[in-house]
């Protein structure tokens, strides 16, 4: 399935209030947009910061000052997350460009605001979280990009937090099969009360089903959706071996399309904002759970497991060294597949294939050492 040229921001449903009125369409499931002011106020950054004259789009700059960042106006409870993103370009080391959805709380890696040096963290990111409200117990869902250096190539990591679960962590990353610098592409997020679905345009690339024996580990509680980039210099290229160059500054993200499809909900009731009642038609739960980017058909289940095998390069499924005491209970196992990861559970072809691809690079450009290689160490 041909993945289209957009980026998908995460966004999260609050089920049963009054929903955001939303409008021009965005592509890929006909989902409708929505302006900047009408869904989202800055959290960081000031003038790095950057909005459209028609208020349809952001770029989100990190500089030696600071990074930048915004955040949802209203919190959610389940629903469809979706943006299309625009990474920088060329040396991109340490940078973290994130998409994510989060509880109330301290805010989370990627954007952190505790201190002025985490807001420098260079990492696109975009997630849907509630850390602000529940500190040691926040949920979260992440798209976070990890920048590379000369001769390297972004990567995706998705992130699945509940409950404050965030030391046994649930991450997979990626390599994208295409250059995310030249144009935008679409990265969404469906949470529904019985599964989650991380898309790249039109392509399903993670599902996670609720099992049982998650217990809170699932999110459940109102998020708010937050879009960051940041200084992650420490971990985010080779395991902070190589930082940021802010030679290369400023690092510019570009953040458009914007939807946010749900009804608010208050993130300490956990309950409907506006009280409830008939106002929330469009999406209601049943709307929700039978949507197209809902359901989970034959084909795109085929197109998600082609792509998994062609790109990804880490899952905690087949973590041994990490995990221990076995995979998650969700983790659909299969001892085939387990023979081509190795016991810290990354890919061994993906890898192998990367590590291929940036030696060739390396050559083409003429240069040796940091350029030789691509970049696929985790993070």
């Amino acid at each position: 399935m041909a993945l289209e040229a957009r980026f998908f921001l995460a966004a999260v449903f609050a089920v049963a209030a009054t929903c955001l009125c939303l409008s021009a369409v965005a592509s890929a499931f006909a989902v409708p947009s929505v302006a900047f002011d009408e869904g989202y106020s800055p959290l960081f950054g000031d003038d790095n910061l950057v909005r459209s004259s028609d208020d349809k789009s952001v770029r989100l700059l990190l500089d030696r000052r600071s990074g930048s960042g915004f955040i949802s106006s209203d919190y959610y409870l389940h629903g469809f997350f979706s943006a299309s993103i625009k990474l920088p370009k060329a040396y991109t080391a340490g940078v973290v460009v994130a998409f994510y959805g989060r509880q109330q709380g301290e805010p989370h890696g990627l954007f952190g605001l505790s201190s002025p040096k985490r807001l420098r963290r260079l990492h696109p990111r975009i997630n849907l979280s509630n850390g602000d409200v529940y500190e040691k117990t926040h949920d979260e869902l992440d798209f976070e990009f990890l920048g590379s250096r000369w001769g390297g190539q972004w990567r995706v990591q998705t992130n699945v937090y509940g409950n404050g679960s965030t030391a046994r962590g649930r991450e997979e990353r990626y390599l994208l099969p295409f250059d995310p610098t030249l144009e935008a592409h679409r990265y969404s997020v469906l949470w529904a009360p019985t599964h989650i679905i991380f898309y790249i345009d039109d392509t399903p690339i993670r599902e996670v089903i609720r099992h049982p024996g998650m217990g809170g580990d699932f999110p459940s509680k109102p998020m708010a959706v937050y879009a960051t980039i940041w200084d992650g210099s420490t971990w985010a290229t080779d395991g902070g071996k190589y930082k940021v160059n802010y030679k290369y500054a400023p690092f510019a993200s570009e953040f458009s399309d914007l939807a946010l499809l749900g009804c608010r909900a208050d993130p300490v009731l956990r309950a409907p904002r506006d009280g409830g009642g008939a106002g929330c038609a469009e999406p209601d739960l049943l709307g929700l759970l039978t949507a197209d980017y809902a359901v989970m058909t034959p084909r795109k289940r085929a197109a998600m497991r082609a792509f998994r095998a062609r790109h990804m390069t880490y899952t905690v499924c087949y973590d041994a060294v990490r995990y221990a005491a076995g995979p998650f209970p969700e983790c659909d196992v299969s001892d085939v597949e387990k023979e081509s990861f190795s016991a810290w559970g990354e890919s061994k072809n993906v890898v192998m294939k990367a590590r291929g691809r940036g030696r060739r690079r390396g050559r083409k450009a003429g240069g040796a050492g940091a350029m030789s290689r691509l970049d696929v160490s985790s993070s």
